[in-house]
């Protein structure tokens, strides 16, 4: 199965949501209104339209999700790679190794990964 899009705004709340999960509506409206400035009706609009993508779950209040944060940063790594790589992983890490000087730590990480 394909993970659902999440777009920015929504991804902003899903960290929100992670973090606290599983957790009550009314607690939810409260921390999008403290840390991203929502109106109510706005986190229940999210709220109701992730749940159709399911990405989560509302249960009589208590809200969790169906799709981890991991899930959604590699499934954006992947549209990512697909359409500014063609899907290329050797092309993607060359530019990003152009872009950014890695240290010797971070090479060698790197290097840890690729070999498992």
């Amino acid at each position: 199965m394909d993970t659902p899009k999440i777009f920015e705004s929504e991804y902003r709340f899903c960290l929100i949501l992670w973090e606290r999960e599983p957790v009550s509506t009314t607690e939810l409206v409260r921390l999008c209104q403290e840390k991203l400035g929502w109106k109510r009706t706005t986190t229940y609009t999210v709220i109701k339209r992730l749940g159709e993508r399911g990405v989560l779950k509302n249960e009589e209040g208590i809200v969790s999700s169906l799709i981890s944060k991991e899930e959604a940063q590699v499934s954006e790594l992947d549209e990512l790679m697909e359409k500014k790589f063609q899907g290329s992983l050797p092309a993607f890490l060359a530019a990003f190794a152009r872009r950014q000087e890695l240290s010797q730590e971070e090479v060698e990480e790197i290097r840890r990964i690729i070999e498992k």
